[in-house]
């Protein structure tokens, strides 16, 4: 099924550089930005009778399918990138917070530490 545009969870965003981003917000489409799955539990139709008022909207088709979405080989692809990005963050936050550490001693070393006089 392809990317349900009137699902409340469906999220699409064109930047500057002219790149189109469509995604689930729940991140509950393994195979987004081409297809939703066809029995997601958590699909909600979007409600547009509540008194918003919808502005055009500059829409994008879709990218093209690749090769390999139906016999599963992309959502394997996609899966091992994300398990690739969830292995690297933990290092990537030690090294972040490990730096901030050593700037902030060298603050400190750099400009003393401010006593207050009684």
């Amino acid at each position: 099924m392809p990317m349900r545009e009137e699902c409340r969870h469906f999220e699409s965003r064109i930047y500057a550089n002219g790149e189109t981003v469509r995604k689930c917000d729940l991140d509950l489409a393994p195979e987004a930005p081409w297809r939703c799955p066809a029995d997601c539990p958590k699909y909600e139709r979007r409600l547009y009778d509540i008194g918003w008022e919808v502005g055009s909207l500059r829409r994008t088709p879709p990218p093209a399918e690749p090769p390999g979405l139906d016999d599963g080989s992309v959502a394997a692809l996609l899966d091992e990138a994300e398990e690739v990005l969830n292995r690297a963050g933990p290092e990537i936050v030690a090294q972040v917070a490990h730096e901030q550490a050593r700037q902030g001693g060298l603050l400190r070393r750099l400009f003393g530490r401010r006593r207050r006089r009684h």
